[in-house]
């Protein structure tokens, strides 16, 4: 019997963190790199990417890019591979909410919206799959919200993105799992990140939602350092095609 141990052992694999400049797209990338893998963080903001390497060290490296630009998407595939060989896991951090209500949505951000939430997760996907089969192993990680299945105000743009994430997961299962390659998305709860600072600058705002947990609290950062180690790994080779849920019992009330 294998020791239950190294099955989260991810030695020897090399990912790729978009939004791995801050919130849980950095806290991916030091997770990943603890648990042995080397990692290649990808998000638009250069400073904030050299921090990330210098706090993982040799094991980490970046490529400043911004990932709605579909007409580069193989160059930076590409650019991805040429630091650590391609990578074996893709996790898809990135996010953008411009929090516009429903009457005073724009073009603009409704199509940089998508753009980043979701046309970036499956098009990146799509270029480094290829690899991913040759290898007869992969793992693709989504970033799924409370809003895949909750309207909140504010998210029209957002939860339609999150929305479309679950069936993209479920998509992407479909598509590529008998090729060893398993897709899965993390749906988080309250977590203190740039994303939702509107939330935690209002300290009552904040304590309401940690009340509409079964827990009773929000999220920690490194709450989600199980989940995703697990759904990195060889401890998920048997789980595809699923969100799951990492907020505190919040989508369970």
């Amino acid at each position: 019997m294998t020791d239950p141990r190294s099955l989260f052992d991810l030695s020897g694999k090399v990912a790729c963190v978009t939004g791995a400049s801050s919130g849980l797209g950095r806290r991916a990338a030091i997770a990943l790199a603890s648990a042995g893998a080397r990692v290649v963080g990808v998000a638009r903001r250069a400073e904030a990417l050299a921090d990330m390497k210098a706090e993982i060290g040799e094991n980490a490296a970046s490529v400043a890019a911004d990932i709605s630009d579909r007409a580069n998407m193989d160059r930076l595939a590409n650019d991805i591979a040429t630091l650590f060989g391609s990578p074996d896991i893709v996790i898809h951090a990135a996010g953008l909410n411009t929090r516009q209500a429903a009457d005073d949505v724009t073009a603009d951000g409704w199509d940089r919206t998508l753009a980043i939430n979701i046309s970036a997760p499956f098009f990146l996907s799509q270029a480094l799959v290829p690899a991913m089969k040759s290898k007869g192993w992969g793992r693709i990680v989504n970033f799924a919200s409370l809003q895949t299945t909750r309207a909140f105000p504010g998210g029209i743009a957002y939860g339609a993105t999150k929305g479309g994430i679950g069936q993209l997961t479920r998509a992407m299962a479909e598509a590529w799992s008998p090729h060893g390659i398993t897709a899965n998305a993390i749906g988080p709860g309250f977590f203190p990140t740039e994303l939702t600072e509107a939330v935690f600058s209002d300290p009552e705002r904040a304590q309401r939602n940690a009340q509409q947990t079964c827990i009773g609290r929000n999220g920690r950062m490194e709450d989600i350092d199980g989940p995703l180690l697990f759904l990195c790994s060889d401890a998920s080779a048997y789980v595809t095609g699923q969100v799951l849920m990492v907020d505190g019992g919040f989508t369970a009330k």
